[in-house]
């Protein structure tokens, strides 16, 4: 047992899917592990709550553990392939969510707090909101490449690989992104 569980410590991502289409579940439990929190950082990127990121990365993985057979290893990382997997379904959830408007609360739902405390917290708020809100605006390949460099800190060219783009593709979606930022998020702009 002692040699087996050494053998799925050292063995690589693409060892271990490998193994894992084939049915072994030890294999992609040791994936899962050792990806779920980059996993769940990603989600997160593209997502409102804590909630519908966990349901991304469970719907990801699933996807994963289903197609592990079919992966290549020559034509990307797993990490690369799991991020495209997360970022389809973050898609697919965006779409979901435009086609369900809901009714907003009215505007005296909640009792206003007078504190000057509750203004400087009301104004943090409404800057985190505008960001998200400027964020989610964006196309989702700029929101990946925006990610991908100021979030997880990756260079243009690792980015450029894992997005499966040229380096100058990837500083245009970064330039587009950051314009697009600049002019959503001044104090006289428009939403």
């Amino acid at each position: 047992m002692a040699d087996q569980v050494r053998r799925y410590s050292a063995a690589s991502d693409e060892q271990l899917l490998e193994w894992s289409g084939s049915g072994d579940q030890d294999a992609f439990r040791l994936i899962v592990l050792r990806h779920g929190a980059y996993a769940l950082r990603t989600a997160a990127r593209f997502t409102d709550t804590l909630e519908a990121a966990e349901d991304i990365v469970q719907d990801a993985f699933v996807k994963a553990w289903t197609h592990a057979r079919h992966f290549d290893p020559s034509r990307a990382q797993f990490t690369t392939w799991l991020y495209r997997i997360i970022v389809n379904l973050s898609l697919d959830q965006h779409r979901r969510a435009q086609t369900l408007r809901t009714t907003p609360l009215p505007a005296d739902f909640d009792r206003a707090d007078d504190s000057p405390i509750a203004d400087r917290q009301i104004e943090t708020r409404e800057q985190r909101h505008a960001l998200l809100q400027a964020l989610h605006a964006l196309p989702v390949r700029q929101q990946a490449a925006l990610s991908l460099v100021y979030d997880e800190g990756l260079s243009g060219a690792e980015t450029a690989r894992r997005l499966g783009l040229s380096k100058k593709a990837v500083e245009r979606l970064l330039a587009r992104g950051r314009a697009f930022l600049r002019t959503r998020l001044k104090p006289d702009s428009s939403r």
